[in-house]
């Protein structure tokens, strides 16, 4: 992969693939889309240009870098090696980026096939959610070969505040399962201390003003803590989508030989989340379970 490249691909335009596509259209690239719903394709026409496909083989067949993002390991599986899945297509010497939140096992699976094509991977996921996403201020976990991370970095940088590589391939799930498991502890604890402050009668919102510029200030009481006091959960990341990777990082646990027990308990306050009918509520609708 050169400096040269123009021509890449996007597959998957969800909350975080539509406005990344978009980034690298803004920047310039040559930007063939596909989504399973084409209506999604349509509405991102609108916006940027660029060209659609009807299926990721077709999307991939001209792109030097291929970019999926999408909502699993089956997912991943099926725009990838399925029947009409990018890597029947994929040129030698092309490269393929996940930036889907999956599991290590799929992303070394991945490679394994690419590298019989001759085609370079790299695991990316990330982290910054729909605001992130939109403003081009992502923060990216990679894993894969240093070379082929080289090619991609200055590509990803359309919509990346801070990528870098962090091992062989698998490493990038990895620390994204660590920023999962980081975020769901953290989101816990503000939840209790709101509801703590709340039911003593002070004000939460002058505690907040204060704490925060000490140790216990953290990104997700910097920008959560307003709405959570508002009852207000409509901020893109949804208590569906956590469960689905704290389900990933509690299976590579078992894996590995690691503990997780906040982890696994807050992943079943999320299930009571759920079950209030939060599923598509944000993470900070921890909250909503204790009041």
């Amino acid at each position: 992969m050169i400096s040269s490249t123009k021509n890449v691909a996007f597959i998957g335009l969800g909350v975080m693939g539509f406005p990344m596509a978009g980034h690298l259209a803004n920047a310039g690239y040559n930007v063939t889309v596909y989504n399973r719903t084409s209506s999604k394709s349509a509405l991102w026409l609108e916006s940027y240009t660029g060209k659609s496909a009807e299926t990721p083989a077709i999307a991939a067949q001209d792109a030097d870098v291929v970019f999926v993002c999408v909502g699993n390991d089956d997912d991943l599986r099926q725009v990838t090696s399925g029947e009409d899945g990018v890597l029947k297509t994929m040129k030698s010497g092309a490269i393929l980026v996940d930036h889907t939140t999956a599991s290590a096992d799929v992303a070394r699976e991945l490679y394994s096939q690419c590298e019989s094509q001759q085609i370079g991977f790299i695991d990316a996921p990330v982290s910054g959610g729909e605001a992130g996403a939109i403003n081009g201020q992502l923060t990216i976990m990679c894993g894969g070969n240093s070379d082929i991370y080289s090619a991609v970095e200055p590509i990803m940088a359309a919509y990346a505040r801070f990528s870098k590589l962090l091992g062989a391939v698998g490493s990038g799930q990895i620390a994204k399962m660590m920023n999962q498991i980081c975020i769901a502890g953290v989101v816990q604890g503000l939840a209790e201390a709101l509801q703590f402050g709340q039911n003593a009668g002070i004000d939460c919102e002058s505690v907040v003003e204060v704490i925060s510029k000490g140790a216990a200030g953290s990104w997700q009481m910097e920008n959560r803590h307003k709405t959570m006091l508002e009852d207000h959960y409509e901020h893109g990341f949804a208590v569906d989508w956590m469960r689905k990777d704290l389900a990933i990082a509690l299976d590579e646990a078992k894996k590995n030989g690691s503990t997780l027990p906040l982890t696994a308990l807050v992943d079943q306050f999320y299930a009571d989340v759920q079950k209030m009918g939060g599923n598509r509520w944000d993470t900070s609708s921890l909250l909503k379970r204790l009041v």
